[in-house]
């Protein structure tokens, strides 16, 4: 339970912290900025790893719980009780930020500004960088400690600063899910569901290929001790 409610509250915070400065943004005439937007995401990404990390391994996100599952380091019975927790995280931050400014359109959506398919490729990619760089950095499913706050932090403002303007830089079918449902906006919500999952499971063997067995595969001693 402990787990879950790390999880909960890791996404709640990165979804009210990321959605809520691109809805800040517009409301206050984009004094925020898109740069400082791709920032807050970031650091959220990285405060929330050194709170929750050492508790449920801070993936507050669906395609990085995946993954984790495809690379053998996460227990199948684990993985819906985590996403569901990520995905009520995500809802109630979108439900709070529909209560605090109910005239914003889309409360911070990822919506593709060209071709769904061009943002589909994207994500992928994105997605898939990013948890090459989990992968290298974590242990076990635990993202904990200087090292991988810092790289999983930076690996996510970095590809929001140049890919946000394109896709909306989501990398997580939680981030999308929550503002798109509350907002009604659904008609692309396709891409953000499956694309980082796809990504995710494409870093693991590309990991598999390039670093070491243990690295990317099998339970820890602990794990496969509990």
């Amino acid at each position: 339970m402990k787990k879950l409610l790390a999880e909960c509250f890791g996404t709640f915070c990165l979804v009210f912290a990321g959605t809520g400065a691109i809805v800040i943004n517009d409301v206050s005439g984009g004094t925020v900025t898109h740069v400082g937007v791709a920032i807050t995401f970031g650091l959220i990404v990285m405060s929330m790893i050194y709170a929750v990390g050492d508790i449920s391994g801070a993936h507050l996100n669906p395609a990085v719980t995946i993954a984790f599952f495809v690379a053998k380091r996460l227990d199948g019975k684990e993985i819906l009780p985590y996403l569901g927790a990520q995905l009520v995280g995500a809802f109630l931050a979108s439900g709070v930020l529909k209560f605090l400014f109910p005239e914003h359109g889309n409360l911070g959506a990822t919506l593709p500004a060209g071709t769904a398919w061009q943002s589909f490729v994207l994500e992928v990619i994105l997605t898939g960088i990013l948890m090459y760089v989990i992968l290298s950095v974590s242990d076990g499913t635990k993202e904990k400690g200087i090292t991988a706050a810092i790289a999983i932090g930076g690996v996510v403002g970095l590809e929001a600063m140049f890919a946000g303007p394109i896709t909306g830089a989501s990398m997580n079918p939680a981030r999308s899910m929550g503002p798109a449902v509350m907002s009604g906006h659904l008609e692309h919500l396709w891409v953000y569901l499956t694309a980082p999952v796809l990504g995710a499971t494409l870093a693991v063997i590309g990991c598999r290929c390039t670093r070491e067995t243990g690295c990317c595969g099998g339970l820890s001693e602990e794990q496969a001790n509990s």
